[in-house]
Formats: structure tokens, sequence, C-alpha cells
């Protein structure tokens, strides 16, 4: 019986695959729409957040003498802004947060380092750390003021007694936290102890001193408000403080903004430069 043989004209199938398309196109499609999605969220619940505030205030439901409407908010930051109070508070606000979180990150970090590598260094200090870290930063204060007197060096020290501690307890968890293999594998290729800091210890502990200097600057701007309540002439600590006294209470919500965009913007810029530094998270 002779058997027919159907023959395909190729042609065929390339319009087949080009009218389907591949399942990784699909992913990559419903990722982008997937984060397109999310990043709209994230925009659009703010105003919504915003819109019902304004309505609640507006219609009575909480006392507008506590609670001001954004509206308010806005009106109050602007007359602040157009005088020029809001960019000296601004001002000295950020050298005291950055004065302090830098006098406070980088000895916590090389005390760290230290710690982390050399068991004898971790058993003098570690004693010490654990004694003082519970001590509230803002109880030492008012003997900085003794010592210093008033002004911007008590301030800033008491920022950096609160930055210190959070990148050096992260610093050495970095570095105890790093596998021992790669420490073997070091010690097999006969690194030096430079080679051992740079290629295994700084690199294994990066990611965790990262979270360090999150924290700390977050403890920054959070010290920021006690530490300008008294012998400060600007800051936004100081705005607070100052609208208590004459009982406006707009002008502490417009603090209130200012130190959230604050912390949110210098971590933001915190997490630009993991992403540069820490390249392969």
């Amino acid at each position: 019986m002779a058997q027919s043989i159907k023959t395909q004209n190729p042609s065929d199938n390339f319009q087949l695959v080009m009218r389907k398309p591949s399942s990784g196109h699909k992913s990559w499609t419903w990722g982008l729409r997937h984060s397109m999605n999310n990043r709209l969220i994230q925009l659009v619940s703010p105003l919504i957040l915003l819109i019902v505030w304004e309505m609640i205030v507006l219609l009575g439901m909480v006392n507008a003498k506590f609670f001001p409407t954004p509206t308010q908010i806005v009106g109050s930051f602007w007359h602040l802004a157009t005088t020029g109070l809001l960019y000296l508070d601004l001002k000295a606000s950020l050298y005291r947060i950055l004065a302090g979180f830098f006098l406070g990150a980088i000895p916590g970090l090389i005390l760290g380092l230290l710690m982390g590598l050399f068991p004898f260094v971790r058993a003098v200090l570690e004693p010490v750390v654990s004694a003082t870290y519970p001590i509230p930063k803002l109880a030492l204060l008012p003997l900085f003021m003794l010592i210093f007197g008033i002004g911007n060096l008590e301030m800033i020290l008491v920022i950096a007694t609160g930055a210190i501690y959070l990148v050096l307890i992260n610093t050495v968890s970095g570095v105890l936290e790093i596998p021992s293999i790669y420490w073997d594998v070091a010690r097999d290729l006969k690194a030096s102890g430079w080679d051992r800091f740079k290629t295994v210890a700084l690199p294994g502990a990066l990611p965790l001193i990262f979270t360090g200097l999150r924290l700390s600057m977050g403890m920054a701007v959070l010290l920021i408000v006690a530490a300008e309540s008294d012998g400060a002439n600007h800051g936004v600590g100081f705005l607070i403080w100052r609208a208590y006294d004459i009982y406006n209470i707009r002008q502490m919500y417009v603090a209130f903004v200012l130190l959230s965009l604050m912390g949110y913007l210098l971590t933001l810029i915190i997490n630009e430069i993991e992403h540069l530094v820490v390249k392969w998270r």
C-alpha cells in the first residue's frame, strides 16, 4: 500500500513562532507590568491618605486644633520657607546630624572590624560595649552640656553616641557571620593579613555594615529633636519646641514632615551607595 507523505512548508513554522511569544517574553512583560503597578500604588496611596485626612478634619471628625489639614500645613510650610527661617533650621539640623553620624559611624566601623577580626580585642571591648550600650543617650546630654558648654558640640556628641553602637554591633556581627570556608581558602592560598581583610572580612561584612549605617542614620534623626531642645537657636528640633512654646500646631507638623523627609532622603542615599558598593547583592 502506498503511503502518502505530507510535506510542510518551513515558512509555516516561522509564522507559528512569530505568532506565539516565548514564555520568557511573557515573564518579562508580566514583571514590567507588576513593577509599574507597584510604583503607581506607591505614588497614589500617600495622595489618598492626604485626601482622607483632609476630609476627616473638614467634616469635624477630629479636633482641628490639634490635627490641621494638609493644606493648612502646606500654607505654614510656605510661610516659613519664604521668610528664610526654614532654610536656617534645615541647615543647622543637617550639619548636626551628619557631623554626629560620621563622628560615631567611623569609630564604630573601625572598632567593629577590630573586634570581629581579633578575639583579644573583642574580649577586652565587649564587656564595655555591653555595659554602656543600655545607657539612654539623652541622659548624657546634661553631662555633655556641663563639660563642653551649650552649643553645637554637645548636640553632635549626643548624636555620635547613638550612632557608634549600631554601626559597631552590626560590623562585629557581619565579620563573625562570614562562613569559615572563606577563611580556610584564604589560609590555603597563604593570603597576607591585608589580603584577608580586603578580600574576605570587608566584603563579607559589608551588608551588615550598611544595615548598621542605616540604623545609625535613623537614630541621628531621632536624637536631633531632643538634642536641639536646649541651647539651639535654629534647627528642625528647635522648630518643634518653638512651635510648642507659642502654641503653633501647624509649624509643629511642618517640622514632623521635614524630619520624615530628612530621614527618608538620607537613608535613600545610603541605599544608593550600598547598591554601588555591594554589587553582588
